[in-house]
């Protein structure tokens, strides 16, 4: 994971040692009353607690413990969606760094911008190749073109980054069935179908794959269902993938983004404007009389009020996918997020469903 931030550092540090004295005051006294309860001998829990947290803060305060860097001359890695946002930006800098890039992009038949200024690159470790994960067909060609243009095709590929990804949002009932489908076969669907297809390569390498998943692969929010449906996914397919990896030493990393809507522009007031319409103009009449037009427009309100919000440069995320990429020992996940959604994300996660939708809902 890369270095934390000092802001979060220091907002984490304040959280945990509020998190300590509660715990090393309240839970030791609940616990001694709970043992004399129950006529068991008393116990000095405080210690046990104390040094348990202490550990859990220099975990949180402490520099990254180097881990060794694998070589990257003549490693190869496969990303998806790199017309814009992450992708587009990864694939400059992975091939900076000296590795061989086959940047996937959905418009490069279409003369795209992104497609057109990678290719400007005039490099031969910059490879862009027609990609869009929906088509079995163009995943496919994909494949046998990094075959044919493999340094050494024994070694195989070392890195798939599954970026592709799109985004909608919508309360349950505005959202049609096509839109939950679509969500999925881009975010969830294209990542098996392209991991499926470069897995034999990647293995032959003992290498990586990466997937993008979000913060709301672990955690749900209003009007964000089709992508936390697609994205919790994501999270699953991973956890699976990597424990049948490990008998062929290929590692599976999930990156876990916060809010990055004014680095990667995925969320504009325009996008916004024709989202809100078409959901209103195609949801069913008793739905839109019993919600009525004002609470939909509170929603949608919220909605642009996220446009201008969130993480101003791509540099966290690039900085762990790296990591993913190059550690000898990567983690399982990375979790690239200002610190209030870090802390918010492991409140929803870990405490009881009742206390965290107290806190947020």
């Amino acid at each position: 994971m890369a270095p934390l931030p000092m802001s979060r550092v220091a907002l984490l540090l304040s959280f945990s040692v509020f998190l300590t004295v509660v715990l090393g005051f309240g839970l030791p006294a609940l616990l001694n009353a709970v043992m004399r309860m129950l006529g068991l001998p008393e116990t000095s829990v405080t210690e046990c607690i104390v040094v348990l947290y202490l550990v859990f803060v220099l975990y949180v305060a402490t520099p990254r413990i180097p881990r060794g860097l694998v070589e990257v001359k003549g490693k190869a890695v496969f990303i998806s969606g790199c017309d814009s946002g992450f992708g587009h930006a990864l694939a400059k800098h992975l091939h900076k760094l000296g590795f061989t890039v086959f940047a996937g992009c959905l418009l490069k038949d279409k003369d795209g911008e992104g497609a057109k200024e990678l290719e400007e690159f005039h490099s031969d470790r910059m490879k862009v190749v027609q990609l869009d994960v929906c088509s079995d067909e163009q995943v496919n060609e994909a494949v046998e073109y990094i075959k044919d243009n493999l340094e050494d095709s024994e070694r195989g590929l070392w890195a798939v980054v599954n970026n592709a990804g799109v985004s909608t949002f919508g309360e349950v009932e505005f959202t049609s069935m096509d839109t939950y489908k679509q969500v999925s076969e881009v975010n969830l669907w294209g990542t098996i179908r392209v991991t499926k297809a470069v897995l034999p390569l990647i293995r032959r390498a003992k290498g990586r794959v990466v997937n993008l998943a979000s913060m709301y692969g672990r955690m749900g929010n209003i009007m964000r269902s089709p992508y936390c449906v697609s994205k919790y996914g994501v999270e699953a397919f991973s956890d699976c993938l990597r424990y049948e990896m490990k008998t062929w030493g290929v590692k599976v990393s999930i990156i876990e983004p916060g809010n990055f809507i004014v680095a990667t522009g995925i969320l504009t007031r325009e996008i916004v404007a024709t989202t809100s319409n078409k959901l209103w103009n195609e949801a069913p009449s008793d739905v839109k009389e019993d919600y009525g037009k004002t609470h939909f427009e509170q929603h949608m309100s919220l909605m642009r009020s996220y446009c201008n919000s969130g993480e101003k440069e791509v540099a966290p995320v690039l900085d762990d996918i790296t990591d993913a990429i190059t550690s000898k020992r990567p983690y399982t996940r990375y979790n690239p997020m200002e610190p209030h959604w870090w802390i918010r994300m492991q409140l929803m996660t870990h405490l009881p469903a009742a206390m965290s939708d107290f806190l947020y809902f």
